[in-house]
C-alpha cells in the first residue's frame, strides 16, 4: 500500500520510467536465475551420470572382490577425484586399500544393498567437506552397495564464473532498463504532455483553435480527436451566444426605444396634462402593443437559447401535435379556414417543443393569409407541409428565412419577433429531422417538416432502441 501510495504521489513520467525500469529489471534478473539454476542442474546431471556410468562398469568386479576376498581390489581405484566404495546393510564400508578419501555415507545408501533396490543418486560430502554427486547401486549376491563418488568442484567453478557473468548482465540490464524507462516515459508521453498544455493553453487563453498532437497513437489520437470535437463545438457554442446577443440587443433596441417614447411621453403629460382622453388612450395601447411584443420576443429568446438536451422525450403521434396546434391557432385566425388531412406518423421527440414548432407555421400560415383564403395542412409519410395562399416567400429571401431575426422586405410591415421560423428550424434539427421552405400551388409560401419516425404505432418500440 506504501508503494502505491509513493506511486500515485509522483508524475506519470516518474511512475512509467520507475515501472518500466523495474518490469525490465525483473525480467532480466529472472531470466538469469532461470538460466544459472537450468546450467546448475544440468552439470549436476551429468556428473551423475557419468558417476553411474562408472558405477555400472565396476559393479561386477567389485561383487567378485567382495565374495572372493572380502574386500575391494586395489585395481577398482579410479584415477581423477573420483571414489569407491562399498557399504553393507550395518553400515560398514568397505574401501579400496591405500584411498584416503571416504564418502560421508547416509542412511538411504543401506537401502541400496538391497538386491532388488534401484540405483539412488544424491549429492553429498567426504570425509575433508569438499561437495560430491553420490551413486549407489547393489551388488547382487554380497550383501553390500557399490557407492561411487565424483567431485563437483569443476562444476562449482563453472557456475562460479557463471554467477560473475550473470551478475554483470543483469548489473547492465538494470542500467539499460533504467536508460530505456526514462526515454520510454519522455517519449512515450510526449503526446499527452502536448495534449496538457494545450488544455492549458485553452483555459488560459480562451482560444479554442484545434490542438495538433504529433506522435500520437492509438487511444491518444482518439482523445486528441474527442478534444478538438470538443473545442470546436465550444468555438461554435460561443459563436451563437455571441451572435444571439448582437442579435437580441439590435432587435429589443427599437421596441424599447418606442417604449421608452412613449412612457416619457406620458409622463410629461403628468406634469402638463395636454394630451387629450382619446391621445392618452392611443399612447397606452401602444405601450401595451409594444409590451406584448417584448414579452413574445423574450419568450422566444428563451426557446432559442435554452439547452434541449436535457428535455424530456417521448413516443408521439404527429396528428394530435397537429390538432392541438390548430386547436390554438383557429382561435385567433380570423376569416381563415383550414384544410387538414392527416395519416398516421409516429415519432420520438418533446411534445411541447415539437407543439411550438407546428404551431409557428400555422400562425405563419395564417398572417400571411388573406382573409378568405385556405391554409392546407397535409401529413403524409413522414412530410408535414404547411401551405397558404399568401404573396409567397421571394427568391432572394429564401435562403434566409430561418435565421434567427430575419424579416425580409414584406415582412418589416408585420407584427413579428424574427424567431418563429428559426425555432421551427432549432426543433427540427434537435430531433433529427429538417424543414424546407418553398411556393405552394396557389402561388404562397409551403413550409415541409421531413420527421423522423414510423407510421405505425407498432414500430415506436425500434425508435427507442439505439441502432448498433
Amino acid at each position: 500500500m506504501k508503494t502505491l501510495r509513493f506511486l500515485w504521489d509522483h508524475p506519470l513520467q516518474r511512475r512509467v520510467s520507475l515501472l518500466t525500469t523495474v518490469a525490465v529489471a525483473l525480467t532480466v534478473v529472472l531470466c538469469s536465475g532461470v538460466g544459472y539454476f537450468a546450467l546448475r542442474a544440468s552439470l549436476v546431471n551429468a556428473s551423475q551420470e557419468v558417476a553411474a556410468s562408472i558405477a555400472q562398469d565396476l559393479s561386477g568386479p567389485a561383487a567378485r572382490s567382495i565374495a572372493t576376498t572380502g574386500t575391494l581390489s586395489a585395481d577398482l581405484r579410479q584415477a581423477g577425484m573420483v571414489v569407491v566404495e562399498a557399504v553393507d546393510g550395518q553400515g560398514r564400508v568397505l574401501g579400496i586399500p591405500g584411498e584416503a578419501r571416504q564418502l560421508v555415507v547416509e542412511t538411504r545408501d543401506l537401502a541400496a544393498t538391497n538386491p532388488d533396490a534401484s540405483t539412488l543418486r544424491r549429492s553429498g560430502r567426504i570425509s575433508d567437506g569438499h561437495r560430491y554427486v553420490v551413486v549407489a547401486v547393489p551388488l547382487a549376491g554380497t550383501g553390500y552397495a557399490l557407492l561411487v563418488g565424483r567431485s563437483l568442484e569443476p562444476v562449482l567453478q563453472v557456475l562460479e564464473v557463471q554467477r560473475l557473468v550473470l551478475g554483470g548482465i543483469c548489473l547492465a540490464g538494470i542500467l539499460a532498463a533504467a536508460v530505456a524507462g526514462v526515454i520510454v516515459g519522455a517519449s512515450g508521453l510526449r503526446p499527452m504532455r502536448q495534449l496538457t498544455e494545450a488544455m492549458q493553453h485553452v483555459t488560459a487563453t480562451q482560444d479554442f483553435q484545434p490542438v495538433s498532437v504529433r506522435y500520437a497513437k492509438g487511444d491518444l489520437v482518439t482523445m486528441a480527436a474527442s478534444f478538438n470535437l470538443m473545442l470546436a463545438s465550444l468555438t461554435k457554442a460561443r459563436e451563437r451566444q455571441s451572435r444571439l446577443v448582437a442579435d437580441a440587443g439590435h432587435e429589443l433596441r427599437t421596441p424599447l426605444t418606442s417604449l421608452r417614447t412613449n412612457v416619457d411621453l406620458l409622463a410629461t403629460d403628468l406634469r402638463r396634462d395636454r394630451l387629450g382622453v382619446e391621445q392618452k388612450e392611443a399612447v397606452l395601447g401602444d405601450v401595451q402593443g409594444q409590451l406584448g411584443e417584448l414579452s413574445e420576443m423574450i419568450s422566444d429568446l428563451v426557446h432559442v437559447a435554452r439547452d434541449d438536451s436535457a428535455l424530456a422525450l417521448a413516443p408521439l403521434d404527429v396528428r394530435d401535435v397537429v390538432t392541438s396546434a390548430l386547436e390554438r391557432v383557429q382561435r385567433r385566425a380570423q376569416g381563415v379556414s383550414f384544410d387538414v388531412e392527416l395519416q398516421p406518423f409516429f415519432v420520438v421527440a418533446n411534445a411541447d417543443s415539437l407543439r411550438r414548432a407546428v404551431t409557428n407555421l400555422l400562425d405563419n400560415a395564417v398572417k400571411w393569409s388573406p382573409p378568405g383564403s385556405t391554409v392546407r395542412v397535409r401529413l403524409e409519410g413522414n412530410r408535414l407541409r404547411v401551405s397558404d395562399a399568401g404573396p409567397g416567400i421571394p427568391d432572394a429571401d429564401l435562403p434566409y428565412v430561418f435565421d434567427r431575426f430575419f424579416r425580409g422586405e414584406s415582412g418589416r410591415k408585420t407584427k413579428g419577433t424574427g424567431l418563429g421560423l428559426a425555432i421551427v428550424a432549432k426543433t427540427m434539427d434537435e430531433i433529427g429531422g429538417s424543414v424546407h421552405a418553398g411556393r405552394s400551388a396557389e402561388g404562397g409560401a409551403e413550409f415541409t417538416l421531413q420527421l423522423p419516425g414510423v407510421t405505425s404505432r407498432e414500430a415506436v418500440a425500434s425508435l427507442l432502441v439505439p441502432s448498433p
